[in-house]
């Protein structure tokens, strides 16, 4: 299931042209969730659009929609689905948070 999951999400993101995919699996170094996706979308308007798809793809695979937060400024999204948490970011909050680091990947 979840590498379905994760498939689904990145096959969304990726449809609205999200850039550099990477996907940590971190469910031996925290409990907040299996996996990370992160992508990033060279715009607020882009990572948006990338969070919106996603959503909608989730939604249509019959599966719950998921919790997001940081929609509205739209530099850093992030999308809770339980198992996996999807972070959408500008290029810019990319770099600064560095996530890639700080988890390992």
């Amino acid at each position: 299931m979840l590498s379905r999951l994760v498939t689904l999400v990145c096959d969304a993101a990726l449809e609205k042209k999200a850039e550099d995919l990477r996907t940590l699996h971190v469910a031996q170094r925290t409990i907040l969730a299996d996996c990370f996706i992160i992508a990033t979308g060279r715009s607020n308007i882009q990572t948006r659009a990338i969070a919106d798809q996603i959503t909608e793809s989730v939604r249509d695979s019959g599966l719950a929609s998921p919790r997001v937060e940081g929609y509205e400024e739209g530099t850093w999204i992030l999308l809770d689905l339980g198992s996996i948490l999807v972070h959408i970011f500008t290029p810019e909050q990319r770099a600064f948070y560095n996530l890639e680091r700080l988890w390992g990947g």
